[in-house]
């Protein structure tokens, strides 16, 4: 019998081994998805934007005219908008010229409300203020604002006047 329970108990323990299935582990670990979206703004002006007061005779006063300028921002990043006339004027007041030889030139005031007692829009606005600007907050979407032009007085040589605005958003 000593035979038979060597062997047996080695044939018990070679089957036990055979019969179990081999344990399977699992190791786990992390890792992170990241995206860094950045604040960003545009501005549409230009031919659009442009604000015609029409023809008036030499004795008009107080001539107004209006148009709008869209920003389009980031979801909640805070802008600050200046318009700068081509004098550089930060109050806003800006001058017109005539073509030629026409040395006149015709002063107006950029507004952000209408009429002459309205608010003026000048270009003293900052990333963090204000200013003399117009403040606004992102949304991803166009938001429209609307600028006023006053002419105190069109009391000068009959011509075309102009000027150029630049807007400066500041974000």
């Amino acid at each position: 019998m000593r035979v038979c329970t060597k062997f047996c108990a080695g044939l018990a323990l070679a089957s036990a081994t055979l019969a179990s299935p081999a344990m399977a582990d699992t190791a786990s670990g992390t890792f992170q998805v990241t995206l860094t979206v950045q604040k960003a703004c545009t501005v549409t002006a230009g031919t659009p934007s442009d604000i015609a007061l029409g023809t008036v005779a030499a004795t008009a006063t107080n001539v107004a005219g209006n148009n709008t300028i869209t920003v389009t921002c980031s979801k909640t990043t805070p802008y600050y908008i200046g318009l700068a006339p081509s004098n550089a004027n930060t109050a806003g007041a800006g001058s017109m010229a005539g073509t030629g030889a026409n040395a006149d030139t015709v002063a107006y005031q950029l507004r952000s409300a209408a009429g002459a007692a309205g608010a003026v829009w000048g270009n003293t606005a900052t990333t963090t203020s204000v200013g003399n600007g117009v403040a606004g907050t992102g949304s991803g979407a166009n938001q429209t604002h609307r600028v006023y032009v006053t002419v105190p007085s069109a009391n000068v040589t009959p011509d075309t006047y102009a000027d150029v605005v630049s807007v400066n958003v500041n974000y």
